[in-house]
């Protein structure tokens, strides 16, 4: 029986999530964009492809602690996907439904390689949530936030700069710094404050000036990464930049300087960082330094490939041949034992997001809000891109986790609250009017 159920669920599991993608699609369209109808068949989806995941895992690995734990990941996905439309009506229920989708996902898939770190990631992501459901609130409430745009430029290098005094290093570059034994990755929170920095600093004023002025403070922020050695961040950082004063100004020159300003900076990393170079050289030949360089890249594709279409099944593959596959090649254990086609869903998933967020943005007046709510859409994919890109050797690897699946305190919560900022902006949408944000 055991063996017809897991088998069973390796297919069903994929189907379930396209459905799930294709349901994410259809509320693009204006008139289905709130559907309700949508979002309950969402959930259904949700909890279904969480219940056979979990199911199929105390199966195959015969420990009960998987259904004890399905018990507290469900509670909070129903607290998410369902309290949070009771407490704001007007959300928007594309993005929480695809939120919801990925941590339970990420979960799941953190509990099959560490259990341990899955309960530490759980804790993070309810504290996350009770942060987050303020968030909404507290931007209906404040009407200062334009006023501090060089506070928000500040406090973010100081912040980077305390991790770069006092930070521990961390496969050679300086990410975190633990206070009482909690590990914090500043440079997560950063963005938001970056992002903040960039809409402040740009709503009103795009002239040549201010935008070299904000060019040099973006690039303080920058060059403190790259000190640390954090040159994934770095790059998503200086892509922020480039995109949003694109944004604000419509002007291609400022967009066509950026791209050739990451080109010689990317030349300059290889250049300068013997890690960089390495990891350029994994990645135009992985296979000739299978058992050095090329290691982690090469487990990474065979993960994939051994994977095929429908996945292993969970805890039938071999995911923690990888290293690092917790953060940076998670993507690879969840084609392996999830299949293909589950992974080619989790992308369109994070893609349907950054529409969902482009298409909030294109609906806003204020430029402010704006430019805040396209600046976090384009550096969340971009991340997505990074971190996908590196583990299927598209680009070469940078480091960086994937938003909501990756084991990564600081990544969840902080992408999280990037979330409910734009569920704030857009309540505040809703409730000014459809092409409307109130001025504040």
């Amino acid at each position: 029986m055991q063996e017809y159920v897991t088998e069973l669920s390796k297919f069903a599991i994929p189907i379930l999530m396209a459905v799930h993608t294709v349901c994410g699609f259809l509320s693009m369209f204006d008139r289905l964009e709130n559907s309700r109808v949508i979002h309950v068949l969402q959930t259904m989806l949700l909890f279904s492809i969480q219940f056979l995941m979990f199911v199929d895992l105390a199966l195959v690995t015969r420990d009960m602690q998987y259904l004890f734990f399905y018990v507290f990941v469900q509670a909070f996905l129903l607290a998410a996907a369902v309290m949070v439309p009771v407490v704001y009506d007007k959300v928007n229920c594309l993005l929480l439904d695809n939120m919801c989708l990925l941590i339970g996902v990420g979960m799941c898939v953190i509990s099959r390689l560490s259990f341990k770190k899955a309960v530490k990631q759980y804790i993070i992501v309810l504290v996350s949530l009770a942060i987050s459901l303020f968030i909404p609130l507290i931007l209906s409430k404040i009407r200062f936030l334009k006023k501090l745009t060089w506070v928000y430029a500040g406090v973010g290098i100081a912040m980077l700069s305390v991790v770069l005094i006092l930070g521990e290093v961390t496969h050679g570059s300086k990410l975190t710094f633990s206070i009482r034994g909690v590990s914090f990755q500043p440079s997560e929170f950063v963005k938001i404050l970056y992002v903040f920095f960039l809409a402040g600093a740009l709503w009103e004023n795009t002239s040549f000036v201010r935008v070299v002025w904000t060019a040099v403070i973006a690039g303080a922020h920058v060059v403190v990464l790259v000190i640390s050695k954090d040159l994934g961040s770095a790059l998503i950082f200086f892509a922020g930049y480039v995109f949003i004063v694109f944004a604000a100004t419509r002007n291609y020159l400022y967009l066509f300087a950026g791209v050739l300003g990451g080109m010689g900076a990317g030349w300059g990393a290889y250049q300068l960082f013997a890690h960089v170079r390495d990891r350029v050289i994994a990645w135009k030949n992985p296979w000739i330094y299978i058992d050095s360089k090329g290691f982690a890249i090469t487990q990474s594709l065979f993960a994939i490939g051994s994977g095929s279409w429908f996945g292993m099944g969970l805890s039938q593959g071999n995911p923690r041949a990888i290293p690092y596959v917790e953060a940076d090649f998670i993507f690879s254990s969840v084609c392996e034992e999830l299949g293909v086609i589950f992974g080619i869903c989790v992308i369109l998933v994070t893609v349907i997001c950054f529409l969902g967020m482009l298409k909030v943005a294109a609906r806003i007046r204020d430029r402010f809000y704006q430019l805040i709510v396209y600046g976090i859409g384009i550096m969340y994919i971009f991340q997505i891109f990074l971190t996908i890109g590196g583990g299927i050797k598209l680009i070469p690897l940078t480091g960086v986790t994937l938003p909501f699946i990756s084991y990564g305190g600081s990544s969840v919560m902080t992408t999280m609250i990037m979330f409910f900022i734009i569920q704030g902006i857009y309540i505040r949408l809703q409730e000014g009017g459809r092409h409307n944000v109130r001025k504040g």
